[in-house]
This record gives structure tokens, C-alpha cells and sequence, in this order.
């Protein structure tokens, strides 16, 4: 029992220590200035409550002449009335004595101070996110921002901090994953990239070999046909060798009978007469060489050095365009629009079919444009007389005066024209060259991606033909490419 009643002396005043050093911080606290953080120097309370120094309150009302806040709640006053508390200052003094260790140094060594005004940063300015000093938060960038202690903020962002943490650790997870994934794409791309070296490695080699092979057929070819010829060419020697001989013993009978008497001149002139008009002349053997080559794919020709010298600066006729579309500042691009335009009436304007004209007007010589027609589902490019209908609803598959591809399905393009045919590839192509030469009567429509020839048609032009785009109902634009500045 005895022992029991020792071991708890020992605790109760512990516990009694601990009180004590807790009811001491809570007196330092409140004797202590909101505004210096200092103990209370010649105290004076406001109306609302609170207590401050003389000095500090006078200070910071020192600017003000209408109205005077109190630096904790806010409240106004109306007159500057300072009430000192000399009860206060006395339990202060107590204070003082019971805490001496704590100076006024070692509290501005831990508190930061203001540059400014030489004052503890005590506020927090919520809306600009700014640690402030008595002095700062009456001033006129922060007057009408809500100001709290540093401590309420502090406790408010350390709980949204503590929210992010979760969120943040799973971003860097996730972040990690992908660029784990982007190293394996990098170690995929340098296999596939070595893959595809050694497939081309191999492409040229098949290429080289091709044309070697080529090489020797066609050369072979040529050879067999020099031989050919040769022998033919020998043949025709020898048929007017024999002719010629034939040729001079005519000639010497000629001669012969040519000096004879009368009588036996007449004799044998019907026979020599006879063989001379029997003799079968033998024809001239002439020949041709036959045209060897190997062609190239259209993509291997040259075709930007040949026929981009004819490139023409084509931009779309307004007059034309029906109403939902909407065209670019230069009368470059065209794209459907929702809303209808309010536009004036015009014979020429499209008012059903979703298409537009190019102002450019074609009657003779060689033009060529390009076309960006990106992912578009439904797209027509092509050109067209003037007698071309405006009231049609989609473009003709069949029509006379028309002249066009396009991409009317998924299943890919299609001529649109005299004829319909379905072209290759089945994806659509993004650009689209077209090539016009009016004197020959083609016009021929171009993959620009590859430079491979979409379709070509065959006409004879008596009349002027136009540029024609049809842009579908989706939003995507048609843009007619720009002529290099090199090249106008």
C-alpha cells in the first residue's frame, strides 16, 4: 500500500507540471499583442474586446483618419478612443515574471519580419496567397481581400495539401507507367526501324536485280531484232542482186537486137518486149526499231518538275457558293457551315448540292492546282462547262460537262463524268492534284501523297470549263494549296 501511495506522488506532479506549463502558455498567449506578438506594453482595450499595446494600435492607425479597424476582427470604429487597462498591465508584469526566458530576440529570430514596415508577418491574404504584416493588410491592394492568421491559413492549405498528397503519388505511378511504356515504344521503334532498314536493304537489292534482269531481256530483245533485220536486210541484197543480173542480160539482148536488121530486129522484139514488161521489180525493205524502255511508276517521272510549272493561282467564285458555305478571307478554303447564309440570288449559285466554283475560267493552254482534302468523308474536285446545272440535289455518277473524282462512300473514290469508275486506292488520298491540258483534252487527277495517278479523262474541250469543289455536309475544310512564291 505504501508502495502504491510513493509511485503515485511522482505522477500527480508530473500531471501538475504539465498543467502548470500549459496554463503558463495560455497566459503568454494572452498577454501577449496581436501586433508585436510581444507582451502587452501599456495595454489598451477596444470596444470589440481586444487588447494591444499603446504604441502598436497607434501605429497602426497612424494612416488613418475616417474609420479605425480592429487589426483582429475588423471591426470599425468611428473615432480613434484608446482605453488603457491597467488591470491588464499588472497581470502582464506577472507574467512577465513567470516567463522570463522567453525574450522578445529569441521570438524575432523565429518570427519572420516585415521588410517593409519592420512588423511580424501575422496575416495571410487568401486571394493573392501573401503572408502579410498588420501595416499590409490595410493597405489598398489588400483592404478589400479577405484576411485571416497565419495559423487558420496554415491549417486550411495543409489540409488541401494533405488531400494532394494521394492524387500526386498516383500521378507519379501513372507517369512512371508511361514512361516505362514510351522506353518500350523507343526499344519497338529501334527494332521496327532496323526491321524496315533491312526490308528496304533488301527492296533495292530485288529492285536492282529487276532491272538488271530488264536490262538484259530488253538488250536481248534488241539484239534478237538486230539479227532479225540483218537477215531480212541480206535477203533483200541478194533479191536485187539476181534482179540486177536479170537487169543487164535484158540489157545486152537489148543491145544485141538493137543493132540487127529489120527483119530479124521485128523477130524477137515481142519476146524481148514480153520479158521486159514480166520482170517483177523487187521491193525496198525498210524497217523500224521498236521502242524499248522500262517506265517507271508516274511517282519516279518527275512529275513536280513537269507539271508544276503550270500551277495556277485558283480561288473560289462567292457568286457561286451555296448558301451554308463559308469561305476563307483569300477565297481559299471552303468548309459547311450550320447556318445559312444570307446571300443574294444569282443564276450561277448552287442552292441544293453543297458545292462552289473557282473563279478561274479555262479556254485554252495547261493549268494544274492542288487541293487538301484531309480526312474529309465526302469531297468532289474536278471542273465543269458552264451549262452545268445548279438546282441538282448530289453530283451526276454520269454526266456530260463534268469531269471530277471524288469520295462519295467508305468504299473509296470514284470518276465522276462521262463514265463511273471505281478507283484505288480505297482509302481516299489527303491532297489531290489536278492537271488540265485544254488543247489535248485530258484532265488527270493526282494522289499527291505518292504521286500516283488517280484517273485520267479523255475529252475534246470546245467550251470553258471551271474549277468545281463540293465539301459534303461535315465541317472539315477543302483548302486549294497556295503557288510557291518561286512559282507564280
Amino acid at each position: 500500500m505504501a508502495l502504491s501511495q510513493g509511485l503515485a506522488l511522482p505522477t500527480t506532479s508530473v500531471r501538475d507540471s504539465v498543467e502548470f506549463e500549459t496554463a503558463l502558455a495560455d497566459l503568454q498567449v494572452e498577454s501577449g499583442c496581436p501586433i508585436c506578438l510581444d507582451y502587452l506594453k501599456d495595454p489598451v482595450t477596444l470596444i470589440c474586446g481586444h487588447n494591444f499595446c499603446y504604441s502598436c494600435l497607434s501605429f497602426s492607425w497612424k494612416d488613418l483618419d475616417d474609420c479605425f479597424p480592429c487589426p483582429v476582427c475588423r471591426f470599425c470604429f468611428p473615432e480613434r478612443n484608446l482605453r488603457k487597462n491597467p488591470q491588464l498591465r499588472n497581470l502582464i508584469e506577472v507574467a512577465q515574471l513567470l516567463q522570463i526566458r522567453r525574450s522578445k530576440r529569441k521570438r524575432q529570430e523565429e518570427r519572420p519580419m516585415c521588410e517593409k514596415h519592420n512588423q511580424f508577418l501575422t496575416l495571410f491574404c487568401v486571394k493573392d496567397l501573401e503572408i502579410l504584416c498588420t501595416q499590409c493588410s490595410f493597405s489598398t491592394k489588400h483592404r478589400k481581400h479577405y484576411i485571416c492568421p497565419i495559423k487558420k491559413a496554415a491549417a486550411y492549405h495543409r489540409k488541401i495539401l494533405k488531400c494532394s498528397i494521394e492524387p500526386m503519388k498516383n500521378n507519379v505511378e501513372r507517369v512512371g507507367k508511361v514512361i516505362a511504356l514510351q522506353c518500350r515504344k523507343s526499344v519497338a521503334l529501334r527494332k521496327r526501324v532496323k526491321r524496315r532498314k533491312q526490308e528496304i536493304h533488301c527492296e533495292f537489292v530485288q529492285s536492282r536485280l529487276f532491272l538488271q534482269h530488264e536490262q538484259e531481256v530488253i538488250l536481248r530483245q534488241l539484239r534478237d531484232e538486230e539479227m532479225n533485220i540483218l537477215a531480212k536486210l541480206h535477203e533483200n541484197i541478194v533479191t536485187f542482186s539476181g534482179h540486177v543480173s536479170t537487169l543487164k542480160h535484158l540489157l545486152r539482148d537489148v543491145e544485141g537486137q538493137y543493132m540487127k536488121p529489120d527483119l530479124e530486129l521485128l523477130t524477137h522484139v515481142k519476146s524481148i518486149h514480153h520479158r521486159y514488161q514480166n520482170l517483177k521489180h523487187p521491193e525496198l525493205f525498210t524497217f523500224s526499231l521498236k521502242k524499248y524502255g522500262f517506265r517507271l511508276p508516274v511517282q519516279y517521272s518527275g512529275l513536280d518538275r513537269i507539271i508544276k510549272q503550270f500551277q495556277v493561282n485558283v480561288i473560289l467564285d462567292l457568286n457561286t457558293a451555296h448558301p451554308h458555305l463559308l469561305i476563307s478571307e483569300n477565297r481559299k478554303a471552303v468548309q459547311y457551315g450550320r447556318t445559312k447564309q444570307n446571300v443574294c440570288y444569282h443564276p450561277k449559285r448552287f442552292y441544293l448540292c453543297p458545292a462552289v466554283l473557282g473563279a478561274n475560267q479555262f479556254t485554252s493552254g495547261r493549268y494544274y492546282w492542288e487541293v487538301e482534302v484531309g480526312n474529309k468523308p465526302k469531297w468532289t474536285l474536278g471542273i465543269c462547262q458552264g451549262c452545268l446545272p445548279r438546282n441538282w440535289r448530289n453530283q451526276p455518277s454520269v454526266r456530260d460537262g463534268f469531269w471530277a473524282v471524288g469520295r462519295c462512300t467508305k468504299s473509296g473514290c470514284v470518276a465522276l463524268g462521262p463514265r463511273r469508275t471505281q478507283l484505288l486506292p480505297v482509302a481516299g488520298p489527303r491532297r489531290v492534284g489536278i492537271f488540265l491540258d485544254y488543247e489535248l483534252g485530258e484532265v488527270s487527277f493526282y494522289d499527291m501523297s505518292d504521286k500516283s495517278l488517280l484517273c485520267t479523262f479523255q475529252d475534246s474541250f470546245t467550251e470553258a470549263v471551271w474549277p468545281y469543289f463540293c465539301v459534303g455536309t461535315d465541317s472539315e475544310s477543302l483548302k486549294i494549296l497556295p503557288v510557291p512564291d518561286h512559282e507564280r
